[in-house]
């Protein structure tokens, strides 16, 4: 029996191989869609070059009973709650990606996406933190959202807030908060200084706020232990912020308080085999192993030294190679648990990456206990993890979703697993959705492109059904540092220094023509209130039937312009009744069939009934001949 069990997996593997050894994962594919993801979580007012287009404005409330704007930023898996630590370490990794593989990233056309990804989770944790001692870490409740499963746009759960001050402590999520801020400062100070400096200011305080006010958060927000309980405390988000604000301002302050600290608050003690939104010690050795190879140890190099000694510890487990190794599948995928093991896996082989770029800058070897190791070896066993995502597996299951032939149908996410509201207006209630999409066996009826899943068993075993959320529900933080490896994979090194100071490329200007100009050509709906198409509402009479109040609402539509207007499109959201006057086509709404121009000055009328405050109307495109 045991020979039995020991060929089978490697002749699974051997198969597994055969489809990708012809031609190998296209990482330049796979970087463009998992950046992608990252559109299909955000929360709020979506921009006008907003690309997944099943999704529309949600969250447009969040904050208001508290008296603060929390309108915007991700929702961090198939849920609809935004949490703040693991969307503040998603913005530090995907900030890491971009200030060690930039370069990479706009050799392949992806840096400005990559730019605007940051930017929206940066631009809220701005509006999180409205002073320096208050931090809002978390929207929505946990609890009331997993009863129930509706579209973002369509929730009916809690939007409170919930927040951490000086009475109300949380280091490891203010912490975390100050190294996304100062990570992404360092991003945005070619693009943009003075939003660099802003973010750089918000990090300073946080980090103040942080070491000064010491506790956990979720002692102070209690709610967040049941989805995002912070085990290892906040000593090494309290390392994790300095070696970060030590990177972007090169204040000494930092790297005092790396040295002073590294015994008290752990990082030369804790030998670590897992990394992630928990657990930031390898990355925070790992930044000071770098400092150290950079020359940057002065009198603390004893103890950056035995920093690095718990970097390489890390380094050698995961490659099979130390005195404590992680645990893999047959397959050769690194398997830390069940549940979501994908984070520690983009986690794990990030850090590979970049050390193996340090030690080759460096003109160093890896010292593990089984001996010395080239960093082509690190880099080598990054790219089988990733490889192994994107197919090449016993299964030949790509992990992502969208990418290759063979991906998760059902994955357990509420928008992509609910028919888009452009596309059925109807509301969906809280436990009819779980009744008529939850429990549907067929794929989603939208595609969640570019999002890593939670992935395989411990012995390559998947099930992509909906209700196994430990498999098939991603998260931001699993794509976030799979956007630096993605890069590297793409476009490889060139032989450049990652001990150098960071010099990220000029941005090239974003092409904004179609490939094909359509004809007549379609004008974007202006955001201003210059736009010459007006659209006011109200409400003209209401009733009660049955217990339920129901109002009757007129829409004017005017062309306020000198030209006639064509190919009119409207977006209608939050609509929950019948609609007369206007006519459904596809996801949006046009003339009615009557018409098909309006001319300058003149308007059209169209109405609807339903129980709820009015729809939200907008343009979405149109014509003026």
């Amino acid at each position: 029996m045991g020979l039995c069990f020991s060929i089978a997996p490697l002749f699974l593997v051997l198969i597994g191989i055969l489809p990708l050894a012809l031609g190998g994962p296209d990482y330049g594919e796979a970087l463009t869609k998992s950046i992608l993801f990252f559109e299909a979580q955000r929360s709020g007012y979506l921009p006008s070059n907003q690309r997944i287009q099943w999704r529309g404005h949600s969250g447009l409330s969040d904050g208001k009973i508290n008296g603060v704007d929390l309108v915007g930023g991700y929702y961090d898996a198939g849920d609809n709650v935004k949490f703040g630590l693991p969307m503040a370490f998603t913005i530090t990794m995907m900030s890491w990606s971009i200030i060690e593989y930039g370069k990479q990233m706009a050799a392949s056309g992806e840096l400005n996406n990559a730019l605007d990804a940051i930017k929206w989770g940066t631009d809220y944790l701005i509006k999180a933190h409205p002073e320096p001692n208050v931090l809002y870490g978390e929207v929505g409740d946990g609890n009331t959202d997993h009863y129930c499963w509706q579209r973002p746009e369509d929730m009916t759960t809690s939007r409170a807030a919930y927040k951490i001050d000086p009475s109300n402590p949380g280091s490891d999520l203010a912490g975390e908060t100050a190294a996304a801020m100062a990570a992404a400062s360092i991003v945005f100070h070619r693009y943009n200084p003075s939003y660099a400096k802003e973010l750089l200011e918000h990090a300073y305080q946080l980090f103040d706020f942080a070491d000064k006010y010491r506790g956990k958060y979720d002692s102070s927000i209690t709610l967040a232990q049941k989805y995002y309980r912070s085990v290892s405390g906040y000593a090494d988000e309290l390392l994790w912020a300095a070696a970060w604000l030590y990177k972007a301002s090169n204040n000494e302050r930092y790297l005092n308080y790396l040295g002073n600290n590294g015994d008290a608050l752990g990082g030369t003690g804790w030998a670590m085999t897992e990394f992630g939104w928990d657990v930031k010690y390898a990355g925070v050795q790992t930044l000071v192993a770098k400092f150290l190879m950079q020359g940057k140890g002065g009198h603390y190099t004893p103890v950056f030294e035995e920093y690095q000694q718990k970097a390489e510890h890390f380094m050698c487990s995961c490659l099979g190679k130390g005195s404590a190794n992680v645990q893999k599948t047959p397959g050769g995928l690194i398997f830390r648990q069940r549940w979501n093991n994908m984070q520690f896996v983009t986690s794990a082989s990030f850090l590979l990456t970049v050390y193996s770029d340090y030690l080759s800058s460096a003109g160093k070897s890896l010292k593990c206990s089984s001996g010395y190791v080239p960093p082509s070896e690190l880099l080598a066993f990054a790219k089988s993890q990733v490889d192994y995502i994107l197919g090449d597996n016993p299964r030949a299951t790509s992990y992502m979703v969208g990418y290759g032939n063979n991906y998760p149908q059902q994955v357990h996410h509420r928008g992509s697993s609910i028919v888009s509201f452009k596309k059925d207006p109807s509301f969906v209630s809280c436990r009819g959705g779980y009744a008529t999409w939850f429990s549907r066996k067929g794929s989603d009826p939208n595609l969640l492109t570019g999002a890593l899943v939670g992935g395989p068993d411990a012995y390559d075993n998947f099930a992509d059904q909906r209700d196994n959320y430990e498999q098939t529900e991603p998260a931001t933080y699993n794509n976030a540092p799979l956007l630096g490896l993605l890069a590297r994979l793409h476009s490889g090194h060139d032989g450049y220094n990652q001990l150098l100071p960071v010099e990220l490329p000029a941005l090239k200007p974003v092409n904004t023509q179609p490939k094909a100009a359509p004809k007549p050509e379609v004008t974007p709906a202006p955001a201003s209130s210059a736009s010459p198409i007006d659209i006011a509402q109200k409400e003209t009479t209401s009733w009660v039937s049955k217990g339920k109040t129901y109002y009757r609402y007129s829409t004017i539509v005017t062309n306020k312009s000198i030209k006639t207007l064509k190919n009119l499109q409207l977006s209608i959201s939050k609509l929950y009744g019948p609609i007369w006057g206007l006519t459904k086509s596809s996801d949006s709404y046009t003339f009615p069939a009557w018409i098909d121009s309006l001319p300058a000055g003149k308007s059209i009328e169209f109405v609807y009934i339903h129980p709820a405050s009015p729809a939200e109307v907008s343009v979405s495109s149109y014509t003026l001949v």
